[in-house]
């Protein structure tokens, strides 16, 4: 929590906002900077928020640098999003956000979704999941992970998941977090680390290049277009999906006008053709949930991670 409060200490918030800002809770090239992008783009396009509009990226603690700045400094603050995902719950889960908790903020809508994925660099001797798995069964400590995430974070909880399917101590699993999917990419790419846990948008422009490898991806079944050549976890032999949502929460103190606003704008961008073009080119799945109705689903999320965490060793 010191760390989370010094950062939070060099954010001052800026005195003259014009329009609205989108806060991304991890350096650029990541998913949260994607949602922030992606949906300000949408916004503008559609003149549903119009005026200036900036991507603010707030990295650190996971994303507990930017929750905490919207619980600090932001109270009330209608022109404001900050961008969520499971990796917000699960850390609100394991209450790593010191005393902060997940009624401290409103928690406003998902406009998207993907599937986990892990991959390799292209040269990684590797060629499936099966291979990587038998080669982390005779030497954990052999192979490094990286992620977006913090540790315990949901790219790290991928691995372990993985690690407990294949007969792996969760506890022998090594993972470096980085402040984002980009800096975690790099890591592989350059050597530093042998396997990225990630998203499908973070790693597809890679993938495409001929720069890593899809080991699997963590969906229910086979997917179509682009990905369908990718064998899923369970198609594998590892029985573990992950769905990564994409959203938004806002500072506490909200008039419930502005609250149901924000709902309305996130819907109405959520069902346009833009938005509907925007998921394809990233690839992504529609989600849409505004409102009270995603307020109970983050809540009933918060609750579920943190029974996992609990069976995982990771929360006592």
């Amino acid at each position: 929590m010191a760390a989370i409060l010094l950062a939070l200490a060099a954010c001052q918030p800026s005195e003259r906002r014009v329009g609205w800002e989108c806060i991304a809770p991890a350096n650029p090239g990541g998913g949260w900077d994607l949602t922030c992008r992606s949906v300000a783009n949408v916004l503008a396009d559609l003149a549903i928020a119009p005026g200036a509009v900036r991507t603010l990226n707030l990295p650190g603690a996971g994303g507990g640098v930017a929750y905490a700045h919207a619980v600090g400094r932001r109270e009330g603050d209608g022109a404001v999003l900050v961008a969520a995902s499971p990796a917000t719950t699960l850390r609100l889960a394991q209450r790593q956000y010191g005393h902060l908790t997940e009624r401290d903020v409103r928690w406003m809508g998902a406009v998207a979704a993907e599937y986990g994925v892990i991959a390799v660099a292209a040269d990684a001797p590797w060629r499936s999941l099966g291979d990587l798995m038998a080669a982390w069964r005779i030497d954990p400590s052999a192979v490094v992970a990286s992620g977006g995430s913090a540790v315990a974070g949901q790219d790290h909880m991928k691995l372990l998941l993985l690690a407990r399917e294949a007969g792996i101590d969760p506890r022998r699993v090594r993972y470096v977090p980085f402040d984002g999917g980009g800096e975690a990419m790099t890591a592989v790419l350059g050597g530093f680390v042998d396997v990225f846990s990630g998203e499908a948008s973070e790693v597809e422009g890679q993938i495409a290049a001929g720069n890593l490898r899809f080991l699997a991806i963590l969906a229910p079944e086979r997917q179509e277009g682009a990905f369908a050549s990718i064998a899923t976890a369970r198609e594998q032999g590892f029985d573990v999906v992950w769905v990564t949502w994409r959203g938004f929460y806002v500072p506490e103190g909200l008039p419930e006008e502005r609250y149901a606003r924000w709902a309305a704008d996130l819907e109405r961008m959520g069902s346009s053709p833009e938005w509907e073009r925007t998921l394809a080119n990233y690839r992504l799945r529609p989600f849409l949930m505004v409102g009270s109705e995603f307020e109970s689903f983050v809540l009933e999320q918060v609750e579920d991670f943190r029974a996992l965490s609990t069976e995982l060793g990771l929360l006592r």
